[in-house]
């Protein structure tokens, strides 16, 4: 069995952590909405090569947070009202399917109950912190259907699902306690063998958030 050359496993290495940390600033609105993102910019700011800066900016092309235009610096993806109907309607097609596949054999997923019991434990009123638990809980249901390809499908627009998510807490739209109790009908609904009954509730909980940040950002 052929290997790999140690200096290519580096080169992945380097790029891998180089795109972990500028999604990181892209989602925490450190770099803003809109700003370029050149090659020249991020092989100075993270002190690597040229390839490996633009190996890093494809791969957030890739996932969505990035676009490039003809002739142009890639640019961190501007959320407008016509981006947050697509990605919340996109995740409501996948996610209501995977509610009534799991009613069928109540299987309520316990990484879904222990990330919506983090929220339940936080203070009531919105909070940016509930990001991180809000999306795992969601993420949850998807992965318990043990499908290799429908978590891959739901993976490809989960950094917008991520950037949508945390523009509706950054702008202190949702309540904690109104987001665990919606979460916690969905499960029970599950629990119940109710897959439509978990479908409606899923998807009123998410056309909630997307007119809320539909509005925020008219």
């Amino acid at each position: 069995m052929s290997s790999v050359p140690q200096s290519a496993l580096e080169v992945v290495g380097v790029v891998d952590a180089v795109t972990q940390r500028l999604r990181g600033s892209i989602l925490s609105g450190d770099i803003r909405p809109d700003a370029p993102v050149t090659e020249a910019r991020v092989s100075q700011e993270y002190a690597v090569a040229r390839p490996s800066a633009k190996a890093a900016i494809e791969q957030l092309v890739a996932s969505g947070l990035l676009v490039r235009t003809a002739h142009r610096s890639a640019r961190v993806v501007a959320i407008d009202a016509d981006v947050v109907r697509d990605v919340y309607r996109t995740r409501t097609r996948l996610e209501s399917a995977a509610l009534r596949e799991l009613a069928l054999v109540r299987e309520v997923p316990a990484a879904a109950a222990e990330a919506n019991q983090e929220i339940l434990a936080m203070p009531a009123g919105p909070d940016p912190a509930t990001v991180d638990p809000d999306l795992r809980f969601h993420q949850a249901l998807i992965h318990a259907l043990r499908s290799e390809r429908t978590s891959r499908m739901y993976a490809s627009v989960l950094d917008e699902v991520r950037l949508c998510m945390a523009q509706v807490q950054g702008r202190r739209l949702l309540d904690a306690a109104v987001i665990a109790g919606q979460h916690q009908a969905m499960l029970a609904a599950v629990a119940d063998g109710d897959g439509e009954r978990a479908a409606r509730l899923l998807t009123d909980h998410l056309a909630a958030a997307e007119k809320r940040l539909v509005d925020a950002l008219g």
